[in-house]
């Protein structure tokens, strides 16, 4: 039996300060640069809602499925899907997952209460900043160190990365050149302690955010009017989504200094990108020509391909 825990936890916080914002260059097609992939459809048998949000370096992903009532799984190849689902909840999304196969995300109890997990080894860890009553987990780095974020009484939300080591919160600040701060997620962290996320500007504009080695980059896809950031992994490689002009929706890997877009070849301009793990793979969802929401996994070609 899957054992529940909830744990006490202490506070710290960092504020924003060395800032640079990166708008980039856009990969050009047929350039050395652009990396070109398989994609592979993965969908619920019997569903018509699929999201892929996480994959680790083993090849198993971590999702949901169901648009009305979230459940939970974690995903093998070639067809092996296995639920997870907090006990006792009413919905769960599994988000992220590391390479011992750990995961986090988040539930809604029967109240009604959204609350942050964690999943070690088949235990079940309530994870939610103190005095809040809304809480996500969006991503887990092989040190069981989780990326998220609360959202107070007045609908701002607040990033945080939660240690499970040490029962720890650190509060990320991020001020806007306005005055105030950003109402900002955290999505990702990887092993260098380099954290993915997005914030919301003044103008209520969305910004994808890196802050590595003590910087903090501002992601923008160039030509977008909106950009979020979904995860990243050990090269600190960047994955997420962005609107263009007309308003459709495309996924992105942010590599290098430069921006790649990507559309799963049955989803252009629906296509958003939630993880990618340190061999490149990506995975996300798309809504397909009868409407259904799918997920899939991206290869770059030359790396292995799963039957």
């Amino acid at each position: 039996m899957k054992k529940v825990v909830f744990t006490l936890t202490l506070v710290v916080a960092i504020c924003v300060c060395a800032v640079m914002t990166i708008s980039g260059r856009e990969k050009e097609k047929g350039k050395e640069k652009e990396t070109r992939f398989t994609f592979q459809t993965i969908f619920f048998p019997g569903d018509t809602f699929t999201q892929l949000l996480g994959i680790n370096d083993f090849d198993v992903i971590a999702g949901y499925h169901g648009a009305n009532v979230n459940k939970g799984f974690v995903f093998t190849f070639p067809n092996t899907f296995t639920p997870e689902n907090f006990p006792n909840s009413a919905q769960t999304q599994v988000i992220g997952i590391n390479n011992r196969g750990f995961t986090d995300g988040f539930f809604i109890d029967v109240a009604g209460t959204t609350h942050g997990f964690l999943d070690i080894n088949g235990n079940f860890t309530t994870v939610d900043f103190d005095g809040t009553t809304f809480n996500q987990l969006l991503g887990l780095n092989n040190f069981d160190q989780a990326a998220g974020y609360f959202m107070d009484a007045a609908g701002i939300c607040h990033p945080y990365i939660f240690d499970n080591n040490g029962k720890v919160f650190l509060l990320i600040i991020i001020p806007l050149p306005t005055g105030g701060t950003a109402s900002a997620q955290a999505t990702g962290i990887n092993d260098r302690g380099s954290i993915s996320g997005f914030y919301m500007d003044s103008a209520k504009v969305n910004h994808g955010f890196l802050i590595a080695k003590g910087t903090f980059f501002t992601l923008d896809f160039p030509g977008a009017t909106s950009t979020q950031a979904f995860g990243l992994n050990n090269e600190d490689d960047v994955v997420g989504a962005y609107v263009d002009a007309q308003g459709l929706t495309h996924g992105f890997i942010f590599d290098d200094g430069h921006f790649q877009s990507v559309d799963d070849p049955n989803g252009v301009g629906t296509t958003l990108i939630n993880g990618i793990n340190n061999r490149g793979q990506v995975v996300g969802f798309f809504v397909d020509g009868a409407g259904n929401t799918d997920g899939f996994v991206a290869t770059p070609r030359g790396e292995r391909e799963d039957d």
